[in-house]
């Protein structure tokens, strides 16, 4: 079993009506990592400047991730992030960004990292999407992430690493915008004719939906009384999903049967639970394999019911 996942290593400074914590870890690759480290191995691909230390370093490696493909680059700021959200905290509202050492990000993979059964791609600039997946040739399935920032500047580029990839998990909005199709279950068809066989589209606390051949399957979000800070929920979610994938893989299960990706949807949903818990990565660094089991049997029973 292995998974590489290719995206952001970041500083987040986040206020919600909760709390505020100021440059707590955080970017995609970070929440996928974590989430996904609790099904299977997890290499990590990205950059990071002289700000990132042993203390940042150690929360993916107490998770057993392998972290010899970050890159630490010389006299550069880790990238960053501030936002806050408000009581609706399905929106982030951005404050500040600074790429720093993500703005000339160009993936460096190890035989370990290229060789991988599964590959993440985090929603970087779509051609340096593609030329990863081109350089992953021995790896089986390949998914990716996206956001709104490509799809309006380089729709062409991510149209075409749609097509070289098995499959997409993008939020609604951005399934709905990629497409032009503001119907969803129609968005979604649209999305797969690009190319991924499987589609998934995140819609925050209301859940997930999947598309695979002529199955569609929702979810709802694991109700919780105590959100404490949703980023990198979507990220927990993806990570959740596909290690569980790369687990039922190497058992011998095929990633496109429908049955195992309910469940992996499941878990999904389950792992983006335990991150809204807390600030950053504190709740899911700190998660065990006995709470995800406990809480999955919960949400199977909360979301059971029998046809009278």
């Amino acid at each position: 079993m292995s998974l590489t996942v290719v995206g952001s290593i970041a500083f987040d400074s986040v206020r919600t009506p909760f709390g505020e914590r100021e440059r707590m870890l955080g970017g995609s690759a970070v929440h996928f990592s974590l989430a996904a480290s609790f099904f299977t191995e997890v290499r990590v691909v990205g950059p990071v400047g002289d700000d990132f230390g042993p203390r940042q370093g150690s929360v993916l490696q107490g998770r057993g991730i392998v972290t010899e493909d970050i890159e630490h680059v010389p006299g550069g700021e880790t990238f960053f992030w501030r936002g806050h959200y408000d009581y609706d905290m399905n929106v982030a509202h951005t404050e500040d960004t600074q790429l720093n050492v993500f703005a000339e990000f160009d993936p460096k993979l190890s035989d370990g990292s290229r060789n991988a059964d599964m590959l993440f791609l985090g929603n970087i600039q779509p051609d340096l999407q593609r030329r990863v997946r081109a350089e992953c040739n021995g790896t089986s399935f390949a998914a990716l992430d996206s956001m709104n920032l490509w799809i309006d500047t380089e729709r062409d580029a991510l149209t075409d690493v749609m097509g070289e990839v098995d499959c997409a998990l993008l939020n609604d909005a951005e399934v709905r915008m990629l497409t032009g199709e503001p119907n969803l279950a129609r968005a979604a068809r649209s999305l797969m004719g690009m190319g991924p066989g499987v589609a998934v589209a995140k819609r925050g606390e209301y859940g997930a939906a999947l598309f695979c051949q002529d199955e569609i399957f929702a979810i709802p979000g694991y109700l919780l009384e105590d959100v404490r800070d949703p980023t990198g929920a979507g990220d927990s979610f993806a990570g959740g999903f596909l290690g569980y994938l790369d687990k039922r893989r190497a058992a011998g299960d095929s990633p496109f049967d429908h049955a195992v990706l309910r469940q992996a949807m499941a878990y999904g949903s389950v792992l983006a639970s335990f991150n809204v818990e807390a600030f950053g990565t504190e709740r899911v660094a700190a998660l065990t394999q006995d709470e995800i089991d406990e809480r999955l049997r919960d949400f199977k029973r909360i979301t059971h019911f029998e046809v009278g």
